[in-house]
């Protein structure tokens, strides 16, 4: 018998797409969270991962999951997507 004490609280987990266009070109950064406002603020802030650094992010696209090992595994496929983050960043203004 489990003991449910001993748990974590449920978190939804969301997995995302970001864009920016800087001055070296297109880039889009995926990633998972618990938190999506705040995981973009940091990556706006600098503090979020070394890759998104020194650019300015928007979000564009995300999705929840029922846990964290799902999140990842999504987060795993949209990065091996290149095709579907390309479409995505047709949405970012300025790009023609």
């Amino acid at each position: 018998m489990g003991d449910k004490n001993n748990q974590d609280p449920v978190q939804t987990y969301v997995v995302y797409v970001l864009g920016c266009n800087g001055a070296d070109g297109m880039r889009t950064y995926v990633g998972c969270t618990t938190d999506l406002e705040r995981r973009l603020a940091e990556h706006n802030a600098g503090t979020g991962a070394r890759s998104t650094r020194g650019r300015q992010w928007r979000i564009l696209y995300s999705e929840r999951a029922e846990n964290r090992s799902g999140a990842q595994a999504r987060e795993w496929m949209l990065k091996k997507n290149r095709s579907f983050r390309k479409m995505l960043t047709m949405h970012i203004p300025g790009i023609e």
